[in-house]
């Protein structure tokens, strides 16, 4: 019986990759340093799985920026806007992500549109979308893995590399290229998988970890054939293969995998714990069976007794050889090391498992199961009633049907908002943050570290406030922001002033690129205690005659964005959210703000990957969000945004959601959004993003001018908004302010021009 892992977070014990490569994109280091640094984290990640002794030390799963975009880069993949002569393979790579590499090496070659980037599966991480075209050749260029490779070799380890699977790979490109172009790509792509895997086996390689997650999804009869056709092309190169499923069950695919030519199959013994006994029913007796029995995607402690009695009786009837055991995924979504954790006490530490925990879990699970280490292992113990709360139960029994609708249709609420509000055509906003410079950042840290009081504090946010709203002015939007200098990140501000959920010191989890969130741990009943935005909102309103939105973020975002507690279902958490912030709503329109924010950012990653399960999560999610609006009056505008999602797949709930205005992520997917709105028949108003935030490039008027146009092509033009994709907190106020100033001129310019159009 083997134990392995599918994969370890990247970002090193204290972000130090993110550290790294932000100073790199500055020119603050220089390539051999960034190098350096990544191979240091390499060594640090290798060297823990060998001190839990797991029987593998997995090597591929880092990355500088992404994987995804490290096998287009592999592949060749690379589309034309992004070759440059004289610029190295590092810079071409970090420009697909970007859209700019950084530091003086970039300043002399023109800014490109960045490759697209959308969320991994369910996944809060964000892979950048293969660009394909549908003459697209491919080439190997492995030399980075193989380095790896032979660097884990030399130090004694045992390496078992993984590789993202042929057909996955492909599916994941599927915004670039219809699906059934896709298919006809794998001809050529294959034959660079023969070699890579010759190669690997060149290396001494024993076994491959292939990933191909979109199994345990619904693909159709083609897909299938063509994963048939694939593996039995693949069956005599390379070393052993265990091809890897995670993020649920395989149902409709598990006879055709089982009949692969692979030497091993992982499954997801997490999500999928109900089809372990008939995937060890029907695999070949010849073929090992991986069980990733330890939760790669939450941070709650494994039931040690109950996968125990779950796992004898079948180690029994396969045998200990047939069977390995793992995390359901990589570990890349949970945070490192609960050492940092020191502010809690036992009852919740006892409970939790970071990554490092995880390796000692599964190891500590093989000694067990093997009877070489003494079965103590206790029936596994829910919270105490401390964290349970008799008035949110009270709340949650008296929602009804009339607490998921506002008192009016949106036409009347928008003629009672235009008269209330008295907004030009193509209103133009922000999404919320302004840049989170290093002087707030330390006055926050300063603050948490005493060295403030709360009154100093206070005043000095007022000061930060009060220079995002100048600076807004002078810019000359429409509807203002007061630029959220006091939160650190969106979920985790609101987790703080919550009761029911815990923050982490130190739990930092890669989002995308060097971005790090820090995931709040949801573990009681959720309640308000008290306001949590209204004074700051108050005072943002007081400096200035334009409307000021008041910015919260929504329910699903929270529970997608945390982890979250497994002892109710994830609807009745939601709704728990719901009404808390319910509350602050209420408070916000009372203080006499006008348009409020509810962000749910997160709600299409929540969106199970099989069809059969979307209707209900997306029912009760849009429900979650109207608890929150339906207290709104007819004149209060509620608006929420979302970035960074495929859309298409959830167009019913974004109409359902009734929300006065939704601004979206629109610049890296080309505006297709409004396009897809206007087909679905929404008839509210919408913010397509004219200015990818995510880049540090300056848009110029005339691509922002094209954007508005597009957006127009599609839905009226009084409906329209003008607005980036999202926050600006990433981005640095020089920037920002041409960026914003070129955004507004593209607007005036377009209302000088576009009504003339209209009218003819």
């Amino acid at each position: 019986m083997l134990t392995h892992i599918l994969g370890f977070p990247r970002i090193g014990l204290q972000r130090e990759l993110k550290f790294a490569v932000e100073a790199y994109w500055k020119n603050d280091i220089s390539y051999e340093q960034l190098q350096a640094t990544a191979k240091n984290i390499r060594h640090q990640h290798w060297k823990l799985q060998a001190d839990h002794n797991l029987d593998f030390v997995t090597v591929g799963d880092f990355s500088l920026y992404d994987h995804v975009l490290d096998w287009s880069v592999r592949f060749g993949v690379i589309p034309q806007r992004f070759h440059q002569s004289q610029i190295n393979e590092l810079d071409t790579y970090f420009r697909m992500a970007r859209g700019r590499a950084g530091g003086k090496n970039d300043q002399s070659y023109l800014p490109v549109n960045a490759s697209e980037m959308t969320k991994w599966f369910d996944t809060n991480y964000h892979y950048l979308v293969p660009e394909f075209r549908s003459d697209q050749d491919f080439l190997l260029n492995i030399e980075s893995l193989f380095e790896e490779i032979r660097d884990a070799q030399s130090l004694g380890y045992k390496v078992k590399p993984v590789i993202l699977g042929p057909l996955t790979y492909l599916w994941l490109g599927r915004r670039s290229l219809p699906i059934v172009d896709l298919l006809n790509l794998l001809p050529k792509l294959l034959p660079v998988y023969v070699d890579l895997l010759q190669q690997l086996r060149d290396l001494n390689i024993e076994w491959v970890q292939i990933d191909e997650p979109i199994l345990v999804m619904d693909i159709d009869d083609q897909w299938q054939h063509a994963f048939s056709n694939s593996y039995f092309q693949l069956q005599n190169c390379g070393p052993k293969k265990l091809l890897t499923t995670y993020f649920g069950e395989l149902e409709s695919n598990l006879q055709m995998v089982c009949r692969l030519p692979i030497e091993g199959l992982h499954i997801d013994g997490v999500r999928g714990i109900d089809e372990i006994p008939r995937v060890a029913d029907i695999l070949p007796i010849h073929k090992i069976l991986s069980i990733g029995v330890i939760d790669g995607r939450n941070i709650w402690r494994n039931d040690a007794l109950k996968v125990f009695n779950l796992l004898k009786p079948l180690v029994e009837k396969l045998g200990k050889d047939r069977v390995w055991l793992g995390t359901s995924c990589s570990l890349l979504h949970v945070p490192i090391d609960l050492e940092y954790e020191k502010q809690w006490d036992n009852e919740i530490l006892s409970k939790l498992s970071f990554a490092n925990q995880k390796l000692q879990e599964v190891v500590q699970l093989k000694n067990i199961l093997l009877d070489q280490e003494p079965i103590s292992l206790k029936a596994y113990e829910t919270f105490s009633d401390r964290f349970y709360d008799a008035n949110v139960q009270e709340r949650m029994q008296m929602l009804s049907q009339h607490s998921f609708s506002r008192s009016h249709n949106f036409t009347d609420r928008w003629a009672a908002q235009q008269n209330h509000l008295k907004l030009p055509l193509l209103p133009t906003t922000t999404i919320g943050s302004f840049p989170q410079t290093q002087e707030i950042r330390q006055l926050r840290k300063n603050y948490q570290l005493q060295r403030l009081t709360e009154h100093d504090y206070q005043e000095k946010i007022k000061d930060e406030i009060k220079y995002a709203i100048q600076q807004q002015e002078e810019i000359g939007l429409d509807v203002l922001v007061h630029g959220e200098p006091e939160r650190n990140d969106m979920v985790g501000f609101f987790a703080e002033h919550l009761a029911g959920i815990i923050i982490t010191n130190n739990g930092w989890v890669q989002s995308y690129g060097s971005r790090c969130v820090k995931p709040p741990i949801i573990i009681g009943d959720i309640a308000r205690p008290f306001p949590v935005t209204v004074l700051l909102s108050q005072y943002a309103q007081s400096l200035t005659k334009k409307p000021v939105k008041g910015m919260l973020t929504g329910p699903v975002t929270i529970l997608n964005w945390s982890f979250v507690r497994e002892d109710q279902p994830r609807r009745t958490t939601a709704f728990q959210l719901a009404l808390a912030l319910q509350d602050e709503v209420k408070d916000l329109q009372n203080a006499g703000i006008s348009i409020i924010q509810i962000d749910e950012a997160a709600l299409r990653e929540g969106l199970p990957l099989r069809k059969k399960a979307q209707a209900d999560y997306l029912d009760w999610a849009v429900q979650a969000f109207r608890i929150m609006s339906t207290v709104a009056k007819p004149e209060t505008q509620i608006h929420t945004h979302m970035c960074y999602s495929e859309f298409s797949d959830i167009m019913s709930a974004l109409i359902e959601m009734d929300a006065d205005v939704i601004t979206l992520e629109a610049v890296r997917s080309k505006m297709t959004v409004v396009q897809e709105l206007a087909v679905n028949g929404y008839c509210n108003q919408v913010g397509p993003g004219v200015y990818d935030i995510h880049s540090p490039n300056i848009p110029t008027v005339e691509a922002m001018i094209k954007r508005i146009q597009l957006a127009t092509n599609s839905l009226p033009l009084e409906r329209i908004w003008v607005n980036p994709d999202c926050g600006l907190k990433t981005r640095a106020w020089p920037e920002v302010k041409r960026a914003l100033s070129a955004m507004v001129e593209a607007t005036r310019i377009v209302r000088q021009y576009i009504p003339i159009a209209y009218e003819n």
